[in-house]
């Protein structure tokens, strides 16, 4: 969004007694969710092209190529965009932009490189998050100067303490800053951040709310030191010191980590406990009905009315939800229990090298660093968690609430090794549910087509992606045929009361 239809955006809401947008990258993202597309198309948005995903009747060789061939069809591109022949003329183009930033009408924090070859792309690849072929290279963010009003410590899911600062509010880049994550005390200790400091807070990535320097020549003397406590402010736990983190190991059954333990713990990709929002975790954390992950199971129709916002027909089908999700693949309940450093990959090696929860918690260290992509600081945190009593009780009440651990039957997954990649809309599941059962049964989604990619699933209303498949020579299949290849799964249960 143009910063002067911004402005005159913000303009209007407030006539109308609205409240206005923070900056035109909210009020850009805002727009384009409105389910109403006619709001949509009385906001003041505009757009510049860049790429072409899929085409059909000629090629392109580069991406300058791509560029000039666009405005001969009437589609705008960015007219500072630029070809470099030397990183020297990248430097100098970044450079000379990070002057012109506050002359544009849009704003951006950076610029993009790209490989301007169109093959090369291919060769170079993408890892999960990001093109080979590109980079961005932000500009130095904007300083405002604040004021350290306290310095507090905020709980992380998996335990980690971490100090922020609060501070008098201040506008940088067009957003009210209130509060900064000084990360851990090393660098807390480094800064040297004190209560009453005056600071240089910036954006990172015009995003990131961060306290840049101290200021020191404005100290008075009265500044104060913040000193880490002994133990846990919520549970009374001693706190464990890990490089420079300090970690609650109080785990399942710790208060301050009970909120968002159950948001992860219900998530999609953990026990899919549908309907159980934030709000709702929030007022049953608050009430005192839930403690831990294993008292959702022991929430009744007549504890969730109780809540704000909730009827007989709404409560049922929150509790119906709960009651549903007491079936679970082996790495969706690991990745669940919220153990410091498994993500869901590495709930899925666990779960791979494991029978069952049992042999599981019984692994030593020593043990669980023989296993692939298992390192130390892993096998440490795994470990450490299975140790903990209040943990260990947890488990004890997750099973005896009925929680049926699944796992494919046997070592030899139906899917090890395969990679599939799914384009168009599916009729019998959503694409996660999709990738939820070929990564339960050992295979790996991907989100663009390689020549590494074993199958493309090809939906209603493909894209661009059944283009690169037949040009790629790799194999495509239907839905059914995905179906039938994964229709033969088999569970057993595979978890004992610990």
């Amino acid at each position: 969004m143009p910063i002067a239809g911004f402005e005159r955006l913000n303009a209007r809401l407030m006539a109308q007694g609205k409240e206005p947008f923070a900056n035109p990258r909210n009020a850009a993202a805002g727009s384009v969710r409105q389910l109403d597309p006619s709001v949509t198309a009385n906001r003041p948005l505009d757009v510049f092209f860049y790429d072409v995903l899929g085409v059909e009747g000629r090629g392109f060789r580069s991406q300058w190529e791509v560029l000039h061939f666009f405005p001969m069809i009437g589609v705008r591109t960015n007219p500072h965009c630029r070809r470099c022949e030397s990183v020297d003329e990248i430097a100098g183009y970044h450079d000379e932009m990070h002057r012109r930033r506050d002359t544009l009408d849009y704003e951006i924090d950076g610029i993009v490189v790209k490989v301007d070859q169109l093959d090369w792309h291919e060769r170079l690849g993408s890892t999960s998050r990001s093109p080979r072929w590109a980079m961005a290279w932000k500009f130095e963010p904007r300083r405002q100067e604040s004021d350290v009003l306290n310095i507090r410590l905020q709980m992380g899911r998996t335990g980690i303490l971490t100090p922020v600062a609060m501070l008098r509010p201040v506008q940088v880049g067009g957003v009210t800053v209130s509060r900064a994550s000084l990360h851990n005390m090393d660098i807390l200790r480094k800064m040297d951040v004190r209560i009453g400091d005056k600071v240089r807070v910036i954006r990172a990535g015009d995003v990131i709310p961060e306290v840049a320097e101290v200021i020191r020549d404005a100290r008075t003397g009265r500044e104060k030191e913040f000193r880490m406590p002994p133990t846990c402010p919520s549970c009374g736990a001693e706190l464990v010191k890990e490089g420079p983190f300090y970690i609650c190991p109080g785990g399942l059954a710790c208060l301050a980590q009970a909120k968002q333990h159950l948001a992860h713990f219900a998530s999609k990709s953990a026990m899919d406990i549908d309907l159980l929002g934030e709000k709702t975790i929030a007022q049953l954390v608050d009430s005192g009905r839930v403690k831990d992950p294993a008292d959702l199971y022991a929430l009744t129709e007549s504890d969730i009315r109780r809540l704000a916002g909730y009827a007989e027909l709404s409560a049922r089908k929150l509790v119906r939800s709960i009651r549903k999700s007491k079936s679970v693949p082996f790495d969706r309940f690991l990745y669940a229990l919220g153990i410091p450093h498994v993500g869901e990959h590495m709930a899925r090696v666990l779960a791979s090298h494991f029978d069952s929860l049992d042999a599981l918690r019984n692994a030593s260290e020593e043990e669980l660093r023989r296993v692939p992509e298992i390192g130390p600081e892993i096998a440490r945190a795994v470990a450490a968690f299975f140790r903990q009593e209040s943990n260990l009780a947890v488990l004890r009440k997750l099973l005896t609430a009925g929680i049926e651990i699944r796992r494919p039957r046997g070592r030899a997954w139906k899917l090890e090794g395969r990679t599939f990649v799914f384009t168009g809309g599916l009729a019998a599941m959503s694409r996660d549910d999709a990738k939820r059962l070929v990564e339960d049964l050992g295979g790996r989604v991907t989100s663009s087509v390689s020549r590494e990619t074993d199958f493309v699933v090809v939906g209603e209303s493909p894209g661009s992606k059944l283009d690169d498949a037949r040009r790629l020579g790799v194999k495509t299949i239907t839905e059914e045929e995905f179906l039938g290849i994964i229709g033969k799964r088999q569970n057993t249960p595979a978890g004992r009361q610990p």
